[in-house]
C-alpha cells in the first residue's frame, strides 16, 4: 500500500500486502456467476483487463473460475483467485479440508488468497479457521490468508491467538456505509481492505448531487465516481458486471480525480443503518 504525504492515501494501481504479495487495486466480484454463462463472463472480464477473480465456496461457482482462467489463454501465473471458506468449515481440519476442495474444485496447484467468509462468532470457531489458514500457508497451498466481515475485536482475537496478521479484511463498504473506523483500524494494523459491494447494489442513490455532480463534473458514469471514490480512500473494490462495456468501464478509473470536498461529500452519505442487509458480522449467521 502507498502512503503520500501526512498519511495520505496514494492511488496505485497495486496493493503491497503484509507478506510482500502484491494484488491489483481493482478485482472483479463472480458472484452469482455459474454455468456457461457465468464461464464466459469472467473469461469476457479477463479480457477487459481484470486479474483478480474474487469467489467462495458457498458462492457455488469454484469449478467455473477455474474453467474461466484456463480459457483465458493467460498464463495462471497472470491471474489471482480468491475464494473463502464457510462458516461449516470453521473446525481447524474442516477449514484445511475446505482449502483442499477448493483447489481441487478450481484445479488449481495453489490459491493466491484465501479468506475466513465471516466469523460467526456465536459459533466460537474462527481462531480455529484462521491457524488452519496459517498451517495452508505455511504448506503452500495458499499465498496470502485474509478474512471477511471480521470487526477490529475479531481481528485482535485471531492475531492475539496466531502473531498472524491478515492480509486482507473483505468488508462491506459503499457511500451509503463507508465503514471509516474500521477501515482506520486496517490501516493501523497493515491490512488492506477490499470492498464487497462497492457500489451499493441499489441501496445507493446515484443520482445524489454527492454524486451526481462529480458524473457531470468528471464526464464520467456515477459508478466510475463512486469506484474512484473507493480507490482514492486507499481501498481495493470488487464491482460485478456481466456487461463487457460495464466491465471495462469499471477499470478506467485512473484519468480523473476526485477533489476532497467530492470525497467528503460522497462519505457523508454514510448513515447509521446504511448495511445492505442484517449482515452485523455480530450477530450475522452464514453457514
Amino acid at each position: 500500500m502507498l502512503m503520500g504525504h501526512a498519511g495520505e492515501m496514494t492511488v496505485t494501481s497495486a496493493y503491497t500486502l503484509n507478506d510482500g504479495a502484491e494484488l491489483p487495486s481493482i478485482g472483479f466480484g463472480t458472484y452469482p456467476l455459474r454455468g456457461e454463462s457465468g464461464v464466459a463472463a469472467m473469461v469476457g472480464a479477463i479480457e477487459n483487463g481484470y486479474r483478480l477473480l474474487d469467489s467462495a465456496v458457498n458462492y457455488e461457482n469454484e469449478v467455473e473460475v477455474g474453467e474461466a482462467v484456463r480459457a483465458s489463454g493467460l498464463d495462471r501465473s497472470e491471474l489471482l483467485v480468491t475464494t473463502k471458506i464457510p462458516g461449516r468449515f470453521h473446525a481447524k481440519d474442516l477449514a484445511v479440508r475446505s482449502v483442499e476442495d477448493s483447489l481441487r474444485r478450481m484445479a488449481f496447484d495453489v490459491l493466491d488468497l484465501v479468506l475466513i467468509h465471516w466469523p460467526n462468532p456465536s459459533r466460537g470457531l474462527y481462531v480455529e479457521a484462521w491457524e488452519a489458514l496459517v498451517e495452508c500457508r505455511e504448506r503452500g497451498l495458499v499465498r496470502s490468508i485474509g478474512v471477511s466481515n471480521f470487526t477490529e475485536e475479531h481481528l485482535g482475537r485471531i492475531i492475539d491467538a496466531t502473531g498472524v496478521t491478515p492480509a486482507v479484511n473483505q468488508v462491506e463498504i459503499h457511500p451509503r456505509f463507508p465503514q471509516e473506523e474500521l477501515v482506520t483500524v486496517h490501516e493501523r494494523l497493515g491490512i488492506v481492505t477490499e470492498s464487497w459491494s462497492p457500489l451499493g447494489k441499489g441501496s445507493v442513490d446515484l443520482d445524489a448531487e454527492p454524486i451526481a455532480g462529480p458524473t457531470q463534473r468528471h464526464g464520467v458514469s456515477a459508478g466510475q465516481v463512486v469506484l474512484r471514490w473507493h480507490l482514492q480512500r486507499g481501498l481495493l473494490p470488487l464491482p460485478k458486471s456481466e456487461s463487457p462495456e460495464r466491465q471495462r468501464e469499471n477499470l478506467d478509473l485512473f484519468g480523473f480525480e476526485l477533489s476532497d470536498d467530492e470525497m467528503a461529500a460522497i462519505t457523508a452519505m454514510g448513515v447509521d443503518r446504511g448495511r445492505r442487509f442484517d449482515g452485523d458480522p455480530n450477530t450475522h449467521e452464514e453457514m
